[in-house]
């Protein structure tokens, strides 16, 4: 299987950035010798994609789901035909692509994040998974975290994405396609070994390694390349929202995360944890505004005038209610406290012309002078009161916003229930 693999790349058009080439070549070689490899690559594939929990294929196939985020890692060498994610060392598109398309299926996912750290990969198979995977974003939010780097073949993944992140000392970028042409036709030659090929059709054995490549040959293979490479380009600039030619104009560099910011390729710079975190936070936030959106239209259907006016007028009773009951129970509260009882004109004042709460007032009272008369019963004192206030008393005719024409402290004596009768 690792033999189909590294012939895959040889001599084929790649998504893969050449700086990265130790990397790549250390995750191939890691795969071949990861002991899982080849006893998965013999077992029998299910009719479903997925596996139970408990079967041991499944971690190869990670579908995790935490805070409503499904994260998806793309890591190593992106491989076409490959319905697997190997640790640090290999991804396949078809993985990929099952989990996006069960995350947006999955009630319980409300953000999917790519976890990425990848030189690139395939070219087969990359532009179709990102087609489908566009065609399939919903409104579900899409985040894409750089975790160091997504080159190439792996950035083509993390366009896909709402938002990219890239750490401090990562990278993303290499828009771009390559492929290599051996000639060992000297080496043959100095080796005394000659190749002579029998063939039908004139380009039959165009780009073979025994002969220098012509430059017929070389015009078709660039061609090629720069067809697919104008495919790279468009789908970069479909969904970055991107001008085509801005894409272009990188010529398949790698930039830093401040770099790629500045130019488009990116949006942000931050640690993993607290780019998912912030992520997390983002999707609660929705979630709370969505529902506040849900529960307007659901409410939306008003009423009629005659239900307004009576929910209007029993709400207005209730508060009348109400609030007559507290103002009984502040004036009690400050007429019988303790400080009132030698203090008892102040005790009204306080009680009857002002709005302070009964422990205000009691604080208020015990910080003056007591009065030489001795305190009458609260009785008395609501009678003098009264008739003061019925008699136009000066002093306590201020307007304090009641009915038509009535003063604050008359105000006070309908709401305790000792106004005039009508």
């Amino acid at each position: 299987m690792l033999d189909a693999i590294i012939a895959g790349f040889k001599d084929n058009p790649s998504l893969v950035c050449e700086s990265q080439q130790a990397t790549f070549n250390g995750c191939l070689n890691s795969l071949a010798a990861h002991e899982d490899f080849p006893k998965l690559m013999a077992s029998s594939a299910q009719d479903d994609f997925w596996f139970r929990d408990d079967d041991w294929r499944a971690r190869y196939r990670p579908y995790n789901v935490k805070a409503g985020i499904l994260t998806i890692p793309v890591k190593g060498v992106l491989l076409h035909d490959f319905g697997w994610q190997f640790s640090s060392y290999a991804t396949g598109y078809d993985y990929i692509l099952k989990a996006f398309e069960r995350g947006q299926a999955d009630p319980q996912v409300r953000g999917i994040a790519f976890l990425i750290h990848s030189p690139g990969g395939d070219v087969a198979g990359c532009f179709d998974a990102v087609d489908k995977m566009f065609a399939a974003k919903g409104s579900k939010p899409v985040r894409a975290f750089a975790h160091e780097y997504a080159y190439s073949a792996a950035y083509a993944i993390a366009s896909l994405a709402d938002k990219i992140v890239v750490s401090r000392t990562g990278g993303v970028g290499s828009i771009g396609v390559v492929t290599s042409h051996v000639d060992y036709s000297k080496a043959l030659e100095e080796g005394g070994i000659k190749i002579t090929f029998i063939q039908f059709g004139a380009h039959k054995t165009d780009g073979n390694p025994y002969e220098p490549l012509g430059d017929d040959a070389r015009a078709r293979i660039q061609a090629r390349i720069d067809a697919l490479g104008e495919v790279f380009v468009a789908t970069v600039a479909r969904n970055r929202k991107l001008d085509a030619n801005v894409v272009r104009a990188t010529e398949a560099l790698t930039y830093t995360a401040s770099e790629a910011i500045s130019n488009g390729l990116a949006d942000a710079v931050g640690p993993l944890d607290d780019a998912v975190a912030a992520f997390a936070a983002d999707l609660e936030t929705t979630a709370h505004h969505q529902g506040d959106e849900q529960m307007t239209k659901e409410n939306s259907a008003a009423p009629d005038q005659a239900a307004i006016d009576t929910a209007r007028a029993a709400a207005h009773a209730e508060g009348v209610k109400a609030g007559a009951a507290q103002e009984r129970a502040r004036i009690s509260a400050i007429l019988d406290s303790d400080a009132a009882k030698t203090r008892p004109a102040a005790a009204r004042m306080l009680a009857f012309d002002t709005d302070k709460d009964a422990e205000s007032a009691a604080a208020s009272l015990a910080k003056l002078p007591e009065e030489a008369a001795a305190a009458p019963g609260r009785q008395g004192m609501g009678a003098s009161f009264k008739a003061l206030v019925e008699d136009g008393a000066p002093g306590l005719n201020a307007d304090a916003g009641g009915q038509a024409g009535e003063t604050r402290a008359a105000r006070t004596l309908r709401l305790a229930g000792m106004g005039k009768k009508n």
